[in-house]
């Protein structure tokens, strides 16, 4: 049995039986609690295991697209096929299920449209959405992605980082401009986190399209950083930005609603 020690606790990670795909499968447990690429040194550092054995079991994760070099080559990062993997399995664990539950009736109290969202690489991914009744609407589907530095929940997951981790972050997703208010100067952008560090929620004002709002808050994770948000989607002449924060306590309870789900998944207690 060998154990594998995790930047994200103190505990170490037990492998029960000594095989090659029980070794992999914990590297890869070490690998998705990174928040930033890795070298082949700090594995050996953070793991205890020689140097020979990490760079080989690398080499299969790497080969397999599960992860992948960074553009110095000596980094490592998640690769391609692992965060498919990790989306898949968000899409299908809510689309169905109690969490959709929780976004429909939340439809229902505010009339407009609202989606659960996670952040993968540098866009945010609709993990689920529930369409308004009202004729006029965006319509946006589950599995769609849109820009991290222009969406609502997109400024709370990176109000989240470091500004070393958003630079950096940002660095390989450039502050592309959408629409005329789109926020593309970094000083500006940097100022907007702030704002939405002190307020606790965040606005989309037609950054990444015209004419559409949207207004967001994280989901309060049991354990450490979230990577769920619930949004509310609405067009302008229904929706302006003063309106917008009367339908925060709504989304907020949901908010709520959502981590206490979450806590009964990980059996982990809920964030008051």
């Amino acid at each position: 049995m060998e154990i594998v020690r995790s930047t994200r606790s103190e505990q170490p990670v037990e492998i029960n039986g000594d095989t090659p795909t029980l070794r992999l499968f914990s590297l890869l447990e070490v690998v998705a609690s990174k928040d930033q690429p890795f070298s082949l040194q700090d594995m050996v550092e953070e793991t205890g295991l020689p140097k020979p054995t990490l760079h080989r079991m690398l080499q299969q994760l790497e080969s397999a697209g599960l992860l992948q070099r960074a553009a110095d080559g000596r980094r490592y990062g998640a690769g391609a096929r692992l965060r498919r993997l990790a989306e898949r399995l968000l899409l299908n664990s809510v689309h169905h299920g109690a969490q959709h539950i929780v976004l429909r009736r939340l439809v229902d109290e505010i009339g407009e449209s609202c989606n659960l969202t996670a952040l993968a690489g540098s866009e945010v991914v609709y993990l689920d959405r529930v369409e308004t009744r009202a004729p006029l609407r965006f319509a946006l589907q589950a599995g769609s992605r849109v820009p991290v530095h222009c969406s609502a929940s997109g400024k709370l997951f990176l109000a989240q980082m470091t500004p070393a981790q958003r630079h950096h972050l940002l660095a390989h997703a450039p502050l592309e401009q959408y629409t005329p208010k789109t926020i593309t100067d970094f000083d500006a952008f940097e100022e907007e986190i702030r704002r939405v560090k002190r307020q606790g929620f965040a606005l989309d004002n037609e950054e990444f399209l015209p004419g559409l709002l949207c207004v967001a808050v994280l989901v309060p994770a049991p354990v450490g950083r979230s990577n769920l948000c619930v949004a509310m989607q609405a067009p302008l002449m229904r929706m302006t930005a003063d309106k917008a924060l009367q339908v925060l306590p709504p989304l907020q309870r949901a908010a709520q609603a959502l981590s206490r789900i979450e806590a009964e998944v990980t059996d982990v207690p809920a964030s008051a």
